[in-house]
């Protein structure tokens, strides 16, 4: 290939800067032409800098650009009066320092910077964006890249790196000398001693992290927060050389190619919340999940990592864990290769094989891509050597999640940081360390404090949950609360509109909500048949495709759910206020109108943006209250009688084709409205009314995904639950047979449905709830997906029985619902349809993200809930029955309905001394010998109800309370 680059003055203030290759192709040599255009007049963003300001620069899009640095920034004694511009690795390992809200101010991210940090890690890259979004931080983007002062071109046998560093020099020396005038200097920030060394003879002014933090007031916090890759280094080379705990990765190139050879194979590790010595990879080929057992085989993998794993010889195949890591369990154990003794393991095998099948066995051999991100957890008191000193000492963080392993990071505040929740990332870990090494964050506040738990959750399940920022808030419309929909039906606004504004509409919701998404009607019509509106809010009017707050909805996902706040997708003008659909205001919606007969059947089905004025916001019990009285006979409660005449129908539909009625656990925390201490705690109440506005959910949801997969076959945004594999069933099956003798067939949906209603036990009402909720742990997860990456058939929800499905009638607090609105939009010819919406790839990227999302915040809720349940029960004691819903050798985990969580009963807290246990796994049992106060026996079995003492204590690992059961017999 030959490359020539020539210049060519343009009109303007711009250059072309053409780049001309030739190569040859099949024998042909073929011309490529690419054009990079320089500007003249990129300004350096200074509010110091006269010259720039009255050009009144504009960006690439004509939009005035205002200056941001400030015309006073930080004074250091060295330094003077400066500007900031970090390279690329200070970003790569010092992101947590350059977020601090104290320190770092003024800071120039140059082009060339952004561009690398693109191509090594977006979710960084996205970070170094949204600061730079937050104006009281004043960072800057600067096109070095575009600006004809700046850029530079690669020379003969130049490394891309090195050619980076010397265009982040470039751009450094420019602004020097553009604002040697104005006495600001600009300092580069660097960790690279060679470019340092470079910068230097330039006569720029340089300083590595570790000096410029020095220099700062609260320096003994920031030293604490610069990475493990740099302040490690010493310390990793003077370990004695030799000793390895674990293997030495492959090399991603070895890797890749065994993979697409079949030698290996590829997954993410999960792992066993009961035994954080064990894994599981799931993996192309094998029906169940390929073990991996102990922290060798693991080797420094964690929970969540994209893995490549070695299968094992059939002969060292093995069954699950029998048995519960306990608390005494301690990450020592690091250096054995399984989590308990070989032989007795090996014994337990072979008389077993008979019943169970052995799974195949595993070793993780490298990782694809890592998991890692900043964990929550205290210091180990154990690790400390010196808690009132102030020099630098190496401790290890207890992570929340007992399935990460401890951390270790370095700290000069250990006095300040004992008893607090903190934040650590990991940075590296090697082959000759027990544990990952990390950076100190930040400090959340004191354990077991309301707030600091509560930000802890939210980092642990990484919601994203800070304050909108000013680029968002921006996009809201400038009348805020005073907005009303135009009263003139000719306005632009009315277009396309139906006036729906005399219906008899009105939401059925849970007590206090606020962020009204749906609302229903229903009436009559002539013909005999019923007219029934689904009518939800029309989030698309106001939030925009390619607007700052559409990009923030996305990567929020959804709105979380906690027991004491909400963490909004949209700000609350939005959300609660000018999209939600409040009784008596007129807002606007977007709305589905059946024509149904007397059975419930739909004749048929019309979509329209509309203006609605809800008559009336009941919750459940206020709208069932409503249905029953029968000496309302008022309209608005005749509709609601329809819609729950109908809504029965369509649930008798969905059940008959098999449809499952599965159950979760469904708790409510009551709190003190003063205080907003968790008082009580209740089981959910489910009515009828409850059903109502679920089956017409479901119908408009399906209506939806019907008529935008008709328009846009290879893009509508659509949700599917596959049928979880046969092997998914099995133990539950078996252990439904042994201590039941009751049968759970899972050939089809409808056959697992008709299996489930006969599977009762009239001496234990709860026992057919119970078997539910783990026939739900046995299905896989419902995803949002893009129709062009699925075959019709796998579009199909399991769970619901229905052949395609979407999410569109909860647009205020799920962004897959704006998508699906705006795709319905433009199929009823309301707008043209984005062209993102038109990308098959970034569809994809979107629903992936959005799955995530919903992932995260379902498991934030219910830590929530898990967490205010815990202080509830501080202090006090109740007695609750509860049932075995799983044994091993060491102890049995119980559900207790009531507070809809379940809890470890270990063994050997059942007496003193210690009783003598017989674990008898071929009827998922214990037999258990009681030496004291007086000797009995008790048995312990899979399903059985038992009575159990339930309290609080403070959980040595997590640093909190929780929930601590003991057996009563």
């Amino acid at each position: 290939m030959i490359s020539i680059v020539e210049r060519k003055r343009s009109s303007g203030s711009s250059n072309i800067l053409n780049k001309v290759f030739a190569r040859s192709v099949r024998g042909k040599v073929q011309k490529i032409v690419r054009e990079h255009y320089l500007r003249d007049d990129i300004p350096c963003h200074s509010c110091a800098c006269t010259v720039c300001v009255s050009k009144e620069p504009v960006d690439f899009n004509g939009n005035a650009l205002k200056p941001i640095l400030s015309e006073n920034p930080f004074h250091l004694e060295q330094y003077g009066k400066h500007y900031l511009v970090p390279d690329t690795n200070v970003f790569i390992h010092c992101m947590d320092l350059l977020e601090n809200p104290n320190n770092f101010f003024d800071v120039i991210v140059l082009q060339t910077v952004l561009s690398e940090l693109s191509g090594r890690s977006i979710p960084l890259y996205n970070r170094v964006k949204r600061v730079c979004q937050e104006k009281t931080k004043r960072f800057v983007t600067f096109s070095n890249e575009f600006f004809s002062d700046t850029y530079i071109t690669k020379v003969d046998e130049e490394e891309v790196n090195d050619r980076n560093d010397r265009a982040i020099r470039k751009a450094t020396h420019w602004y020097a000398n553009h604002l040697a005038g104005v006495g600001i200097n600009v300092v580069l920030l660097t960790d690279d001693a060679e470019n340092g060394r470079k910068a230097r003879e330039e006569g720029l002014q340089v300083s590595s992290t570790k000096e410029y933090i020095t220099k700062l007031p609260d320096a003994d916090i920031l030293l604490d927060m610069i990475s493990a890759n740099a302040e490690a280094q010493a310390e990793r080379e003077s370990r004695t050389a030799g000793k390895t705990l674990f293997t030495q990765h492959w090399s991603m190139s070895r890797m890749l190619t065994c993979i697409k050879n079949g030698e290996i194979h590829k997954g993410i590790v999960n792992i066993n919340p009961y035994n954080f010595l064990e894994g599981t990879v799931s993996v192309l080929g094998y029906d169940k999940p390929v073990i991996i057992l102990g922290r060798s085989n693991l080797n420094r993998s964690v929970q969540g990592d994209l893995v490549a794993i070695e299968i094992l010889p059939q002969s060292e195949w093995k069954t699950e864990t029998s048995e519960i890591a306990s608390d005494e369990n301690d990450e020592e154990q690091v250096e054995e290769p399984v989590a308990q003794d070989e032989s007795a393991f090996q014994a337990e095998n072979e008389k077993e094989v008979a019943r169970k099948h052995i799974l195949p066995t595993a070793r993780v051999v490298g990782i694809l891509k890592r998991n890692w991100r900043p964990y929550v957890g205290h210091v180990d008191m154990a690790s400390v050597a010196n808690r009132t000193g102030s020099s630098q000492q190496s401790v290890l963080l207890t992570p929340m999640d007992r399935r990460v392993p401890k951390i270790r990071f370095r700290t000069r505040q250990i006095s300040r940081l004992l008893g607090q929740r903190i934040v650590v990332s990991v940075d590296n870990w090697d082959i000759d360390s027990r544990y990952p090494e990390g950076h100190f964050v930040r400090a959340l506040g004191e354990m077991e404090t309301k707030e600091a738990e509560t930000e802890a959750l939210l980092l642990e399940y990484d919601v994203q949950y800070r304050p909108f920022p000013k680029s968002v808030l921006d996009c809201l419309p400038a009348e805020g609360h005073e907005w009303r929909v135009p009263q003139d039906k000719s306005d632009p606004l009315w277009h396309k509109r139906a006036d729906f504004r005399e219906l008899l509409v009105c939401s059925i919701d849970p007590p206090g909500c606020q962020d009204i998404d749906d609302a229903l009607h229903a009436r009559p019509l002539p013909n005999g048949n019923y007219e029934v509106g689904v009518h939800i809010a029309d989030v698309t009017h106001f939030v925009k495709p390619s607007t700052a707050m559409d990009a923030e909805a996305s990567s929020r996902g959804t709105t979380v759910y906690l027991v004491d706040k909400r963490i909004d997708m949209l700000p609350m003008l939005l959300g609660t206020d000018l999209c939600s659909l409040r009784p008596r205001i007129e807002r606007f919606a977007f709305s589905c109108i059946w024509e149904m007969d007397e059975n419930a059947n739909v004749v048929n089905v019309s979509f329209t943006k509309s203006v609605i004025s809800s008559k009336e916001a009941f919750s459940y019990a206020e709208a069932q209250a409503r249905i029953d009285d029968k000496k309302a006979q008022d309209p608005l409660t005749e509709g609601m009688r329809i819609l729950l005449r109908l809504s029965k129908k369509l649930k008798q539909r969905r059940l008959d084709n098999g449809a499952l009625n599965l159950a979760s656990p469904e708790v409510k925390v009551q709190m003190d409205n003063e205080t907003s201490d968790p008082m009580d705690i209740e089981i959910k109440q489910l009515l009828e009314t409850n059903s109502l506005v679920e089956e017409f959910m479901l119908l408009a949801n399906i209506s939806v995904a019907q008529k935008i997969y008709e328009t846009f076959p290879q893009t509508a945004v659509l949700r599917r639950h596959a049928a979880p594999p046969a092997s998914n069933f099995e133990a539950l099956q078996d252990i439904l047979h042994v201590c039941k003798d009751m049968q759970l067939k899972c050939d089809s949906s409808k056959a697992l449905a008709h299996s489930l209603d006969e599977c009762s036990d009239n001496a234990d009402p709860y026992f057919n709830t119970l078997l539910r909720i783990l026939t739900t742990r046995c299905m896989l997860s419902a995803e949002y997906f893009c129709s062009g990456t699925f075959a019709y058939p796998d579009f199909r929800h399991y769970g619901l029985a229905s052949p395609i499905y979407t999410h569109f009638t909860s647009p205020i607090r799920r962004y897959a619902d704006v998508l699906a609105h705006r795709q319905l939009a433009a199929s009823i010819d309301y707008e043209t349809l984005h062209p993102s919406l038109q990308n098959k790839q970034k569809l994809v990227d979107i629903c992936n993200g959005i799955n995530y999302r919903h992932r995260m915040a379902q498991m934030a809720g219910r830590a929530s809930v898990e967490y205010y349940v815990g202080q509830a029960l501080k202090g006090r004691e109740t007695r609750e029955e509860a049932h075995v819903i799983k044994v091993f050798k060491n102890g049995f985990v119980v559900f207790i309905a009531k507070f809809g969580l379940e809890g470890i009963v270990y063994t050997r807290t059942l007496s003193t001394p210690e009783p003598v246990v017989e674990f008898d796994e071929a009827q998922y049992a214990l037999n258990v010998s009681i030496k004291a106060p007086k000797q009995h026996k008790i048995r312990i079995q899979m399903f059985q109800k038992v009575l159990v003492s339930v309290g609080a204590i403070r959980d040595e690992h997590s640093g909190k309370q929780k929930v601590h059961i003991q057996l009563l017999y």
